[in-house]
Parts: structure tokens; sequence; C-alpha cells
């Protein structure tokens, strides 16, 4: 097993942490993909455009075709989101990881390195929900690289951000993963997390049947816990 050290973001990682975060959300759009196709909503809306064309064309051939069209249109649309939500997180915080980071209050940025290499990642900021404002912190940004996965890598940085905000005097860390981030969502319930809502973030995330869900850890001894 590799070693590697969780240490604080450094200007020069400023490439490797952009890279790393924009490969983590893109791996994950063929799962997107599949879930979508798994929908009743898309099988239902499949099946209805292959009898309706096979009906008004009287071609079981371009029944089959505009249905071909239609997956094609789909994965391009899942993929087209996730570009989307990688092109807005480089445009904001992760412009100038220092400002958003390092120098707001109450915020953090660390880095896991190995073999002088940034193979991990996660930030700590006040929640973007009123609500949780004051009260908790949110973990960000995290990946891993797939080469470096299953290493304690994603624990230890999950850890170093509830350290951050216990010694803070907050009484929580919030977060939101997708739904098709599967290994995320297990390992956040193993370190104590528990799901406390889901939503769509948009419209289109609503018919691609994309959901976001929503954790909350309250840390021992606040009066949340």
């Amino acid at each position: 097993m590799a070693s590697y050290r969780i240490r604080q973001y450094r200007e020069q990682d400023y490439e490797a942490v952009r890279s790393l975060f924009a490969r983590g959300i893109l791996e994950h759009a063929p799962a997107g993909f599949r879930t979508f196709l798994r929908s009743a909503r898309a099988q239902l809306a499949l099946l209805g455009l292959f009898v309706g064309v096979r009906a008004a064309a009287g071609s079981w051939l371009l029944g089959l075709g505009a249905v071909a069209v239609a997956l094609v249109a789909s994965w391009l649309q899942v993929r087209s989101f996730s570009t989307a939500y990688v092109q807005q997180a480089l445009s904001t915080d992760l412009l100038d990881v220092s400002s958003s980071y390092l120098r707001a209050p109450d915020s953090c940025f660390w880095v896991a390195e190995a073999k002088g290499t940034v193979v991990g990642m996660v930030a700590a900021a006040p929640p973007e929900e009123p609500a949780d404002r004051g009260a908790a912190l949110e973990l960000k940004r995290m990946s891993v690289s797939k080469d470096y996965r299953g290493q304690g890598i994603s624990k230890a940085l999950c850890a170093e951000v509830l350290r951050f905000a216990r010694a803070r005097g907050f009484g929580a860390v919030v977060l939101s993963t997708s739904m098709v981030q599967v290994a995320a969502q297990q390992l956040y319930e193993g370190q104590g997390f528990r799901r406390v809502g889901a939503s769509s973030p948009s419209l289109l995330a609503a018919l691609l049947c994309f959901q976001v869900y929503r954790y909350r850890y309250d840390l021992p001894g606040s009066a949340a816990a």
C-alpha cells in the first residue's frame, strides 16, 4: 500500500487539483446514463417513441432508429450536465482556491499527496443552505484518484474536515453527493453521516431522473447531537 500524507493546499497544486476534480466528476457520467435508462419514466418514453414512430411510418426499422437517436441525445444531455457542473466549479471556487478556502473565514482546503503527486482533495466551507450557516460546516470537493482508492485516503480527508469543524466549535458537518456516487455514499454512511434529504438541482436533472443526496454528521458533544 502506497504511503500518503494530508496537507493544506499550496499554489503549486492548482492544476493538479482542478484536473483531479474534473476527472472525478466526469467519470460518473456513464453511471448517470445507466440510472436514467433504468427509470420507469425513460423506459416508457422510449417505448412510446418506438410505438408512435412504428405506427406513423409503418416501419420497425424507423422505430428502432428513432429510439437510437433518442438514446444518443439522452447520453449527450447527461454528459453535458456533468460538464456544466465541472465548468461551474472551475470558474467559481476552484478558479482561485486560496481566496475561496485559505483566506476565507471558517474554510480550508486539503490535498492528499503520494510520491510527490496530488492524489486526493477535500474542502471545508460555510454551508450554502442558510439554515445551516453558523451551526455547521460543509464538506466539499472530495475526490480521490482512481489509482489510489481503497487505501483509506477518503476516510482520512473526511476525518480532517470533521476535526477542523470540531476545533472551531461547529455542531455538525453537512455535504451533498449525487445518487450515482454510490462509493461516496457508502464512505459517508460508514463514517457516521446520515442522509437527511434528496432533491433534483434543476429541471434538466429532474427530467434525467437525477437527484442529489444531502448528508449530515452531528459532532459528538454538540447540541444537535
